[in-house]
């Protein structure tokens, strides 16, 4: 018969613990991604710095039981829609395209019922360099309030970043100095937002007008290349945007035109330079001559800079007429601009209006809405729409004021978010400069609605009462249209045991009076606010909750130094076991990784309490594969949900105890071994399918002791460089002597006709460092595979040393594997030589393995039967 499976599990009975093995969460985060660089100074302040747009991962691992589930959670930043706020085991925060907003401290919190739940946090530094930004101006004040002549150019270059940016200027290719340039300032002004420089140009000079680049460098951190703004500085002109202003009296706070009191007209245009604009005022055509009731003055304090204004004292109905302001560059190709105002009985301040019926605009999300005011008065002024919400200052286009000049606001696919108060106001230009005349409009916008729970799993015992409830959490309108029940996607009530309660403006209920299996099943309840609708999902089983697997066992896995094999013990308690019928057994699946076949058994189990840990030892799994476990439980209702892990193999690595501590080197920890940095070169592990193919023949082993190909030894690779008298040294993990007496057994294999010599040392601990020898071998031993024990008795904490001596030649490769340290004194009885195992294909005869043949004969009897 061919024996297609390989795994056993050991008829070994089966274990249950009483209460107490619930433990309170504990957390680590683990950093990985795209990190510039992670400092952890100290616990309080771990700092992962990352270049903004690359992708941000960040781990947390867990222990406790049941197993702690983790939610992160953000401060000291902007707390993203798209922050992953979910409870999964050892979640990973994985954030793709990382904004800057998304900088600060994040905070993983993992809980489990028991005790506090457990926090930790690292800070998240985004790193990020804007393109500059460079603006140009005359006449601007600096720090100390004074104006600067017209002949002085002011260039302002600001850059937002993280760390503060360098700023160098350049003119050409040059860079510019204090030191080199008397002609120019470089200095930061104070009160700017963002990062700024401002390069002075004093007294403009014939050289002056070139090309200037601004740079800007975070000194190359993250990678971030330097960027940088260049601007050509010419002497050309250039007007835009003329406006003008109707004042009425300010003295007497007139909103109106009236005859007898003073009335001013002003007129601003934007332009470059700004001083070099000039005003010329018209009446009817004909420019307005200065007189002791006709004023004209330029940079009113009350108004924009370098602005014009007309003042009429004492108006008369001689001064009614249409006044012209023409601005200009005098001796400049640049178009003058102009703007008219009429005044007249008939020119009137402003009202607003919001039309009748527009008070209140009612739109589905996604459709388009239109907010109108109407203006009256003459002239028109534009109207200025802003949001009255305190909590949402800006307008969808992200502005706090938006200009119409019809009064009428546009919005295009309108969210819930854009629903509040909206307020339209008169503009206090090209109009009357009088305090805004303002309306409301309320915007709603109608969505669907938002129910509670989306999904919910509803267990109960056979033959009890289940009520499903489905909750209105937001919606516009707030209210239920109407709820629809389904079962199966069938439409309620099908038997006489489910009824429909009546329903309430915000929930929906279904009452079931028992759970059976023919009402198990899901149900589904639909609600319309006839906008939309929603659904709620609940699964209604009288089947058990998954098993919880507990993974702080210690020392769960358990080798076997000969065989090659390993044992597993796997823990786990039963979630919520009163929530449903007795727990009457276990079904557990066990698979090798990468294989089809798997071997299934049942396990009986008695009443099953909360908390109580159940225990089954996995044996006969083979080193160093890795295995997935599956365990169902099952209740009177049949299977229950499945849990399932990976479990691997891990070589020991604690101190050593009365239990067998064989180190195989199958993982790449090598059961804490490490090498000697005071050596000359290092020990390999390797095994027959890592091993180069063009290896020196006739010296170092084939396979490991077990003669598998997957199986790993460590070895010493005595071909160039190595010279006669190179020390490799591989030192174990650090013991705490607590018996008089220890055996260190392991194997050797020593074939080659240039062999030097593998020696055992003892590092002792107790007063400094003293290596002592404890066994030595040299010469050719054959190509075998021996096993050698040595006694020790350390005085206090102590280190087992294996050093291979390089020999005369290259043909001298010396390898160890499965080391065990035992307490107490070596078998007395020793082989001479050493316990020989014949590697395959060598012709000499195999030795017996007794130890073998009871578990032998116990499998080949089960065969049988």
């Amino acid at each position: 018969m061919e024996v297609t499976c390989l795994l056993l599990l050991a008829l070994i009975p089966f274990h249950c613990r009483g209460q107490g093995v619930y433990a309170p969460a504990q957390a680590q985060i683990v950093h990985a991604g795209q990190a510039c660089v992670v400092k952890e100074d100290n616990i309080s302040e771990r700092v992962y710095t990352i270049r903004e747009g690359d992708t941000l991962v960040l781990q947390c691992l867990v222990t406790g039981h049941p197993r702690p589930q983790v939610r992160w959670t953000k401060t000291a930043g902007s707390a993203s829609d798209k922050f992953q706020e979910t409870s999964v085991f050892n979640e990973t925060l994985r954030i793709e395209r990382i904004a800057r907003t998304q900088g600060g401290r994040y905070y993983c919190k993992a809980e489990n019922g028991v005790g506090v739940p457990a926090i930790k946090s690292i800070r998240v530094d985004v790193q990020y360099l804007d393109e500059p930004v460079l603006t140009v101006h005359q006449t601007v004040s600096d720090v100390r309030g004074n104006f600067y002549q017209e002949k002085t150019v002011f260039l302002r270059c600001t850059v937002n970043s993280n760390p503060p940016a360098r700023f160098i200027w350049k003119r050409g290719s040059d860079t510019l100095s204090h030191s080199q340039d008397n002609g120019v300032d470089i200095y930061e002004p104070l009160y700017t937002q963002g990062e700024t420089k401002v390069l002075k140009l004093k007294n403009l000079r014939p050289q002056d007008y070139a090309s200037y680049t601004c740079q800007v460098s975070v000194r190359n951190v993250c990678g971030i290349p330097d960027k940088a703004i260049t601007f050509r500085l010419t002497n050309t002109t250039a007007m835009k945007n003329a406006t003008f202003q109707i004042t009425p009296d300010v003295i007497k706070e007139s909103e109106n035109i009236q005859l007898g009191q003073d009335l001013k007209l002003s007129c601003h245009v934007d332009a470059v330079p700004q001083e070099k604009v000039t005003y010329q005022w018209f009446k009817n055509s004909k420019p307005a001559r200065m007189s002791k009731r006709l004023l004209v003055t330029r940079n009113d304090p009350e108004l924009p800079a370098v602005t014009s204004s007309l003042e009429l004292i004492d108006l008369h109905f001689s001064d009614y007429g249409t006044y012209l302001c023409v601005a200009s560059f005098s001796g400049a190709p640049v178009p003058d601009l102009s703007v008219e105002v009429n005044i007249s009985s008939e020119t009137v301040p402003p009202t607003i209006s919001v039309p009748k019926g527009r008070a209140v605009v009612t739109v589905r999300e996604g459709s388009p809405a239109e907010l109108q005011c109407e203006v009256r008065g003459k002239p028109r002024p534009p109207v200025l729409w802003s949001r009255v919400d305190k909590e949402a200052v800006l307008l969808p286009s992200g502005l706090p004021l938006e200009e119409t000049p019809d009064g009428k606001l546009r919005l295009e696919r309108v969210s819930r978010d854009m629903s509040g108060t909206y307020r339209c106001q008169t503009a206090r230009y090209n109009g009357f400069n009088v305090r805004p005349r303002e309306a409301q409009v309320q915007l709603n916008v109608q969505f669907p609605p938002e129910v509670e729970p989306s999904s919910q799993d509803v267990r109960q015992a056979l033959g009890r009462p289940v009520l499903l409830r489905c909750s209105l959490l937001r919606g516009s309108p707030q209210r239920i249209a109407s709820a629809v029940w389904r079962f199966k996607g069938q439409l309620l009530p099908p038997p006489p045991s489910v009824s429909v309660a009546a329903e309430a403006p915000d929930h929906s209920e279904l009452h079931l009076d028992s759970v059976t299996r023919d009402s198990s099943g899901s149900y589904e309840c639909s609600v319309s606010n006839d906008v939309g609708s929603a659904v709620c999902l609940f699964q209604v089983s009288a089947k058990a909750y998954s098993p919880e697997f507990y993974f702080d066992t210690p020392n769960p896995t358990r080798s076997h130094k000969l065989s090659k094999n390993y044992s597993y013990v796997l823990q786990w308690t039963q979630r919520e076991p009163d929530a449903v019928d007795p727990v009457l057994n276990y079904r557990l699946s066990v698979r090798q990784l990468n294989q089809h076949n798997a071997m299934v058994k049942a396990i009986p189990v008695r009443r099953v309490e909360r908390g109580q840990l159940l225990e089954y030892i996995l044996s006969d799994l083979r080193v160093p594969h890795s295995y997935e476990v599956r365990l169902t439980p099952y209740t009177t209702f049949g299977a229950g949900d499945m849990a399932s892990r990976i479990i691997h193999y891990t070589e020991p690595i604690n101190s050593p105890s009365l239990s067998d501590n064989t180190c195989h080197f199958e993982d790449e920890k090598i059961c804490g071994y490490t090498q000697d940095l005071t050596d000359n070169f290092d020990w390999t592990r390797q095994n027959a399918l890592t091993q180069n193919p063009k290896r020196s023949p006739n010296t170092g082993p084939p396979t490991d002791i077990s003669g598998s190909p997957e199986g790993y030894y460590m070895f010493i690779e005595t071909s160039r460089p190595r010279e006669l008298g190179d020390r490799a040294r591989l030192v174990s993990p650090l013991y705490n002597a607590s018996a008089k007496f220890y055996c260190v057994s392991f194997f050797y294999h020593m074939y080659g006709k240039h062999i030097g010599s593998l020696n055992l040392l003892v590092r002792s601990r107790n007063k400094g460092a003293l290596d002592t020898h404890a066994w030595s071998l040299s010469g050719n031993k054959g190509n075998v595979w021996q096993q050698a024990h040595v006694p020790i008795n350390p005085s206090g904490p102590f280190q087992i040393i294996f050093e291979g001596v390089r020999g005369s030649g290259y043909l001298g490769d010396i390898a160890i594997d499965d080391v065990t340290l035992k307490k107490g004194e070596c078998p007395r009885k020793q082989m001479d030589p050493n316990k020989v195992v014949v590697m395959p294909g060598s012709g000499a005869p195999r030795q017996p393995c007794p130890q073998l043949w009871g578990p032998m004969a116990i499998f080949l009897l089960a065969l049988q039967r």
